[in-house]
């Protein structure tokens, strides 16, 4: 059992390999045919609401789509320019887990192709407590290398033994997180403190518990409920590779978008929402003028700091308006820069790594032409809102600096940049759902409940939060809901 991807990065080095080209998913559940279309609104075309509309129209139903964006996707965001030489890399959803059945079947579906994404090849670098640390591929962070404060029980470990001691047991006791009855009541527990807590609470050394919240954050700024922690941790446990798709993850998306171009309205912001027993309405903005849209029934996708913004009348009940204005979104920020060449190579390296500033380091390029490449540091919480929070220069100075600890060479090769801060994206208000302490057992419970002719979708109201898996299967749930519904 691994946690997080950070202690992923050797396995995933060593298993990465193409899915083979026979390789099949079992497709979902396809909605029954209606002779008596309805009328359905969707609001947002990202994943929930595209799939949602993909498969409602293919069942005979009257799909309207609405998005304030003028591209489809939402938070799956492949960013092509600035780049030269035809580089592109990943400024939101990025990794496909081999586990992710919904995702890898829609990707076959519209025949796209799969690649991995971490090279086998070359070491990654760590930069931990100031110290520069190689690992080959096929290996783990010689815990010996780190300067931490570790109990020499801890070294010897590893990485992986270190997370089966402090959190094996509890990944255990919270069973399958499919299950349709979790999380139990006895799980309150773990919901109701932090990693850090957690694992102090266990014994574990400072050094160690640093280790184990990275890359996502330190100790002190980790507000996460210590039961999103273990459900990651179960999935995680469950898979062998991670993927991206061949070409950019955008092609996903478009790929719905292209079958639904008819029945999307792209620039298109909804102010209100209006519902009765007869029907639903959304009055959205188009070229600076409201226009209402009328249905049977409204799916809404949109992530809720965006949605807490929309008027709403009736209002929704006490309990969506909460989860609504409370439940807790990842701020996180991505900064891409261009480099003239791969110097990291001349190292032999792959310029993958982390460093406990805290960010993740990714080479999305590696499998791409040219001589030039991409690095993409990826930073949460706190870190991720207080870089977010500057203006572009300092955030560009800071993270290239940083990068520069990692992949010296980089201020002398470097070209150009893009950057993302998901918190400051007016129709993103977030990079994803992360409930806080205490609210996977609260908020979260029934998150995605109808209200009157409203249905709710996107990946905050799934079981694979923050993933392009979530989105997905909460627009099918949705669709069933409505193509079911009176």
């Amino acid at each position: 059992m691994d946690r997080r991807q950070f202690l992923k990065l050797s396995l995933a080095a060593a298993s990465a390999q193409m899915l083979p080209a026979q390789a099949s998913f079992t497709p979902p559940e396809s909605l029954s045919g209606t002779s008596s279309p309805k009328r359905i609104l969707i609001i947002g075309a990202g994943l929930a609401g595209l799939v949602a509309g993909y498969e409602l129209k293919r069942a005979g139903q009257d799909v309207i789509i609405l998005d304030a964006q003028m591209r489809p996707g939402g938070r799956v965001l492949t960013v092509r320019e600035p780049f030269s030489d035809g580089l592109y890399a990943e400024a939101g959803a990025a990794r496909i887990p081999d586990n992710h059945d919904l995702t890898l079947h829609y990707v076959q579906h519209f025949g796209l192709s799969l690649v991995p994404f971490y090279p086998r090849e070359k070491a990654r670098v760590f930069l931990l407590g100031g110290k520069r640390i190689r690992v080959e591929a096929g290996t783990s962070v010689d815990l010996l290398q780190v300067p931490f404060d570790l109990t020499p029980d801890e070294r010897r470990l590893g990485m992986a033994g270190l997370a089966q001691k402090y959190l094996g047991d509890a990944v255990k006791a919270i069973g399958d997180p499919s299950l349709p009855d979790w999380p139990a009541s006895s799980m309150k527990a773990y919901d109701n403190v932090t990693l850090a807590e957690f694992l102090k609470e266990r014994g574990a050394s400072p050094g160690a518990i640093r280790l184990l919240e990275l890359p996502a954050a330190t100790p002190e700024d980790d507000p996460a409920s210590l039961l999103w922690d273990l459900r990651q941790s179960w999935y995680d446990s469950q898979e062998k590779a991670r993927y991206k798709v061949s070409g950019g993850n955008d092609l996903l998306p478009k790929a719905f978008a292209a079958r639904l171009s008819g029945n999307i309205h792209y620039g298109s912001p909804v102010v209100r929402i209006e519902q009765n027993s007869q029907s639903v309405r959304a009055i959205a903005i188009q070229a600076g003028m409201h226009h209402t849209f009328e249905a049977d029934r409204l799916i809404c996708t949109i992530p809720f700091p965006v949605l807490g913004k929309v008027e709403v009348q009736p209002a929704f009940s006490e309990t969506k308006r909460r989860a609504i204005a409370e439940l807790s979104y990842d701020p996180s920020t991505r900064v891409i820069f261009q480099c003239r060449t791969r110097f990291w190579e001349k190292e032999s390296n792959n310029g993958f790594g982390v460093s406990d500033l805290p960010h993740e380091i990714w080479h999305p390029t590696f499998d791409q032409p040219e001589t030039r490449g991409l690095l993409v540091s990826f930073m949460h919480f706190s870190l991720g809102k207080r870089v977010g929070a500057m203006s572009e220069d300092s955030r560009l100075q800071f993270v290239s600096r940083e990068i520069e600890k990692v992949h010296p060479g980089l201020l002398d090769n470097l070209e150009g940049q893009f950057s993302k801060a998901w918190s400051a994206d007016p129709w993103a208000g977030g990079g994803a759902a992360r409930p806080s302490r205490g609210q996977m057992t609260t908020l979260c419970l029934g998150i995605e409940r109808p209200e009157g002719r409203i249905h709710f979708a996107g990946e905050h109201t799934s079981r694979w939060t923050g993933w392009m898996q979530g989105a997905l299967q909460s627009g099918l749930r949705a669709a069933k809901e409505v193509n079911e519904a009176a």
